[in-house]
């Protein structure tokens, strides 16, 4: 149930912003609400996956690591499979160990 609720509102806050310069019927000249259309989704999303990537598997200090290995692998401009992957690989080495 929660997920159907967070596609719902990810995709009802994605839409809205798309659909105002249709509605205006104007050229928008302000590059501040130009960048806070076109930034909008990629924020929603963010902040609505972000948080329960901590809470994905059993032990959160697990989790954090994870995540820190995404990040990093991320930072060196690595692909999206590899930081999934790295992360993915890092959490379940220390679910056998631990």
């Amino acid at each position: 149930m929660y997920l159907i609720i967070s596609l719902i509102i990810l995709a009802v806050v994605t839409y809205i912003p798309r659909v105002i310069p249709l509605i205006i019927n104007k050229q928008i000249e302000s590059n501040y609400i130009k960048s806070v259309l076109y930034y909008m989704p990629y924020c929603v999303l963010g902040s609505m996956t972000f948080p329960t990537v901590f809470y994905s598997t059993e032990n959160i200090l697990f989790s954090i690591i994870g995540t820190i290995v995404g990040i990093c692998l991320a930072y060196k401009g690595k692909s999206l499979i590899q930081v999934a992957m790295g992360s993915v690989i890092i959490i379940y080495i220390m679910n056998l160990i631990f």
